[in-house]
C-alpha cells in the first residue's frame, strides 16, 4: 500500500496529460466531424471527393503512423509543432474522420420529409439543421460516438511514441525503475475508472435525448 501511494502522484500527473489529450480531442474532433459530415453529403462533387479522400486516408492508416508523421515528418518540409500540439493535431484529424462517417450515417437516417415539413413551417435551412435534424441525428449516433470516445481514452496512450509523459508512460517508467508490476496494475485501474466515468456520462446523455422519437 505504501509503495502504491508513493507512485500515485506520478501516475496522476500522467493521467492529467491523458485527460488533456482526451478532452481537447473530443472538443475539436466532434464539431469538425459534424462539419465534415455535411460536406460528405454535399452535392458539390469536388468537395465530396476531397472529403472522401481525407476520410479514407485517416481511417486507412494507423493513428500511430499519423502521430509520427505529424511530429517527425512535417518538420522535413518546415512545419514544426511541439509534442503536445503535434499529438493534438493528429488525434483531432484522425477522430474527426471517424465522427464524420458516424454523423453522415446519422443524417441519412433522418427522414427527408422532415426538411420539407420544416420549410413549410417557415424555418430556414440552418434552423432546420440545428433545431430539427441535428438533435435527432445526435440521438441516433450517440452509441457509436460513445464507442469512439471510449476508444479515445485508450488510444491516448499512443502519445508515448513522441515522448509525451502520459499515464501509461508514467506507469512504464515506474515499473521499469522498480522492477514491479504494481504501477501497471494501477494504470489499468485508472483507465477503467476513466472509462466508467465516460460510460456513465454517455448514458446520462442518451437519457436526455430520449424525448426525440
Amino acid at each position: 500500500m505504501q509503495y502504491s501511494l508513493s507512485i500515485l502522484p506520478a501516475l496522476l500527473s500522467g493521467a492529467k496529460m491523458t485527460l488533456a489529450i482526451f478532452s481537447l480531442t473530443v472538443i475539436g474532433a466532434i464539431p469538425l466531424g459534424l462539419l465534415l459530415s455535411l460536406g460528405l453529403l454535399s452535392k458539390f462533387k469536388p468537395l465530396h471527393y476531397l472529403l472522401n479522400l481525407y476520410v479514407w486516408l485517416m481511417r486507412g492508416t494507423p493513428l500511430l503512423l499519423q502521430l509520427i508523421f505529424v511530429f517527425y515528418g512535417l518538420p522535413v518540409i518546415g512545419i514544426v509543432f511541439n509534442r503536445f500540439d503535434a499529438a493534438l493535431i493528429a488525434f483531432i484529424l484522425n477522430y474527426a474522420a471517424y465522427f464524420a462517417e458516424i454523423f453522415r450515417g446519422g443524417f441519412q437516417a433522418v427522414d427527408d420529409g422532415q426538411i420539407e415539413a420544416a420549410s413549410v413551417l417557415g424555418l430556414t435551412y440552418p434552423q432546420t439543421i440545428l433545431k430539427i435534424i441535428v438533435p435527432q441525428t445526435v440521438k441516433i449516433v450517440l452509441p457509436s460516438v460513445g464507442n469512439e470516445v471510449i476508444n479515445l481514452i485508450k488510444d491516448s496512450s499512443l502519445v508515448y511514441v513522441i515522448g509525451i509523459g502520459d499515464l501509461l508512460r508514467a506507469g512504464n517508467v515506474a515499473s521499469a525503475r522498480d522492477v514491479n508490476l504494481v504501477p501497471l496494475l494501477l494504470v489499468g485501474v485508472i483507465y477503467l475508472a476513466l472509462t466508467a466515468i465516460c460510460t456513465w456520462l454517455l448514458g446520462r446523455l442518451e437519457q436526455y435525448y430520449r424525448y426525440y422519437r
